[in-house]
C-alpha cells in the first residue's frame, strides 16, 4: 500500500468514525470461510455494518478524530474487525448470538455514545443495553401510567357509585 492510499485509507476511516456512536472492536480469526460469511449475514441482518481493518490504521484514524476513543487504541492487536450500527446493542446481540455457534468473535471493546466499555466479558451487559426508541418508549409508557390508574380509578369508581345510589332509591 502507497502511502497516499493509507492517507486515503485514514481519511475514511476518520469520517466513518466521526459519523458513528456505536463501534465495537472485535477479533475474529479462527473463523473459517464459512463461518465469517454466517457473521456477514448475521450482522447484514441485523443492520451492522463489519469490516476487517488494519490495526496501525484504524489506531491513526482514532488519533486524527475528534472523539476520545480512551484506551481502545491499546487493544488494537492481532486480529481486529470493526462492528458498526445505529441500534447501540446491535452488535453485542450478534456477537453473543454467533458464540452460540462458534468460539469466535471476542469482543475487543467498544465505543458507544462517549462510554467506553473494554473486554470479551461486557459483552452481556452490552446486550442488555437499550435503544433509544427502546428507551423513549419506556419513558412515555412511565409517563401515561399515572393518567390511565387517576381514568380507571374514575371510571370504576363512577360505576360503583351509580350502583350503590341506585340500591339506596329502590329501598
Amino acid at each position: 500500500m502507497t502511502r497516499e492510499q493509507k492517507a486515503t485509507v485514514i481519511q475514511d476511516l476518520t469520517a466513518t468514525l466521526g459519523e458513528n456512536s456505536t463501534i465495537y472492536l472485535a477479533d475474529i480469526s479462527g473463523l473459517n470461510a464459512s463461518q465469517t460469511s454466517n457473521l456477514r449475514r448475521a450482522c447484514f441482518k441485523a443492520n451492522v455494518s463489519i469490516a476487517v481493518v488494519k490495526n496501525t490504521l484504524l489506531a491513526k484514524a482514532m488519533e486524527a478524530s475528534d472523539k476520545d476513543f480512551g484506551e481502545l487504541p491499546t487493544l488494537l492487536k492481532g486480529n481486529t474487525s470493526i462492528l458498526m450500527s445505529e441500534t447501540a446493542n446491535a452488535p453485542a446481540k450478534v456477537i453473543k448470538n454467533f458464540r452460540a455457534k462458534a468460539a469466535t468473535p471476542l469482543l475487543k471493546g467498544a465505543y458507544i455514545g462517549e462510554a467506553i466499555y473494554v473486554g470479551d466479558h461486557m459483552i452481556d451487559a452490552l446486550t442488555e443495553i437499550k435503544s433509544r426508541e427502546e428507551m423513549i418508549g419506556e419513558i412515555v409508557g412511565l409517563l401515561q401510567s399515572p393518567a390511565k390508574n387517576v381514568v380507571s380509578a374514575l371510571k370504576s369508581g363512577g360505576g360503583k357509585l351509580a350502583g350503590i345510589i341506585k340500591t339506596l332509591s329502590e329501598r
